[in-house]
């Protein structure tokens, strides 16, 4: 696949219906539970979920999601998030932990990564492929729940 010009989307985020995504990358929400639930920050669906891309010379920054938020990979690149308990915003020094999202589970690669809820996260494409995953966060996503370093 060729690099988009710029402000045109990848071909993959124009065949899902994918925009950008404020964290970078490119997303669109596919599914909200119509079952709600009572959270410290007002009623939620129980679950969202959405398809992330990740593609070359794009990354998701540093974020925090107040749920749990569960990463599935569909490749066909793997992804590297990294993880933070920190407790204001990552910073150098912090410690880091590396999950590769990917088909090798023999060299330590997983199908899925669970972010426990108040977890600093990022991620970057392992490799130059792009990168299809789908999160599912419960309770569900809003964006008055979530917050860049």
């Amino acid at each position: 696949m060729t690099d988009p010009t710029p402000g045109e989307l990848p071909a993959t985020a124009t065949a899902l219906g994918l925009e950008p995504h404020p964290e970078g990358g490119f997303f669109r929400r596919y599914y909200t539970s119509s079952t709600p639930v009572e959270t410290p920050n007002g009623p939620r669906p129980t679950a969202t979920a959405i398809h992330y891309l990740l593609t070359p010379g794009e990354r998701s920054a540093w974020h925090v999601v107040s749920s749990d938020e569960l990463w599935l990979w569909h490749g066909p690149g793997r992804l590297t998030l990294r993880l933070c308990g920190c407790a204001d915003a990552p910073a150098e020094g912090d410690d880091v932990t590396a999950v590769t999202l990917g088909p090798d589970v023999a060299a330590g690669e997983v199908a899925q990564c669970l972010v426990p809820a108040g977890t600093w996260q990022a991620a970057d494409l392992a490799d130059e492929a792009e990168a299809l995953v789908s999160c599912v966060v419960s309770p569900g996503f809003d964006f008055q729940d979530w917050r860049l370093a």
